[in-house]
C-alpha cells in the first residue's frame, strides 16, 4: 500500500501540483475511489507504481494495467528499492486504451513508449 500512496503523491508533484494543492485535493478521498486517483487542472489522473523488492536479482517485469478508463491521464512510476524515482511515464487515455486494451500482461517496456516525465 505504501507504493500506491507514495506514487500518487509523487505523480501529483511531477505534474506540477503544489503540496498545498495536493492536500486540498485529497481531502475526503479514499483508497478505493473508482477510476482515478486525483484531479488537477481539469484532468483526472490514474497512478500506477512499482518497486523491486531489493532482493538480489529482483527487478520489475510486470506492471499494473488500468482496469477501467475513467481517467484522462495515467502515470506509471518505477522506484528503486529505497523508493527513489527511477523513471516516470504518462499516457493519455485514448492512446493507452488503443495500445494496451488487447494486451493481458504489460511490462515496463510497454509503459516506456509514453511521454517521459522523469
Amino acid at each position: 500500500m505504501i507504493t500506491a500512496t507514495l506514487s500518487e503523491y509523487d505523480a501529483a508533484r511531477l505534474v506540477g501540483m503544489s503540496i498545498e494543492q495536493y492536500s486540498v485535493c485529497m481531502q475526503g478521498a479514499t483508497a478505493v475511489q473508482r477510476g482515478y486517483d486525483f484531479r488537477f487542472e481539469g484532468k483526472r489522473y490514474q497512478i500506477k507504481g512499482n518497486r523491486p523488492s531489493g532482493k538480489p536479482g529482483s527487478f520489475v517485469t510486470m506492471v499494473p494495467k488500468a482496469t477501467n478508463y475513467d481517467w484522462d491521464r495515467l502515470i506509471w512510476i518505477l522506484y528503486d528499492p529505497q523508493y527513489r524515482i527511477v523513471e516516470a511515464w504518462m499516457w493519455e487515455v485514448d492512446e493507452y486504451k488503443a495500445r494496451f486494451d488487447p494486451i493481458k500482461r504489460l511490462s515496463p517496456t510497454h509503459y516506456r513508449a509514453g511521454q517521459r516525465l522523469r
